[in-house]
């Protein structure tokens, strides 16, 4: 099934963290409750309306992994996968 947001919305996909640093510290996941999580855009509308009646592009693009707000975007499942569905306001920022 192909998704198409409407809007600003976007989908991504979560990106699962390690939960150990690079010195070999275990992290509980208490540690990581109020901190954003890392995503990928998985299908992204085309972008708000202003004032004017004039689309205003979206800053990302599908394949881009974004940093978001973990209790921004809403999760739901779709043919046996999970997914996040948010709007762009949700994203911090794009990792390169």
């Amino acid at each position: 099934m192909n998704l198409k947001p409407l809007s600003n919305r976007i989908f991504l996909e979560a990106v699962e963290e390690d939960k150990t640093t690079k010195s070999g510290i275990v992290l509980p996941e208490t540690a990581e409750k109020e901190k954003p999580v890392k995503g990928k855009i998985v299908a992204a509308g085309p972008g708000k309306m202003n004032d004017k009646g004039e689309r205003i592009a979206m800053s990302v693009k599908i394949g881009d992994t974004v940093l978001f707000k973990k209790y921004g975007p809403d999760e739901f499942e779709l043919d046996g996968k999970k997914y996040l569905v948010g709007d762009e306001d949700d994203i911090l920022a794009i990792l390169e």
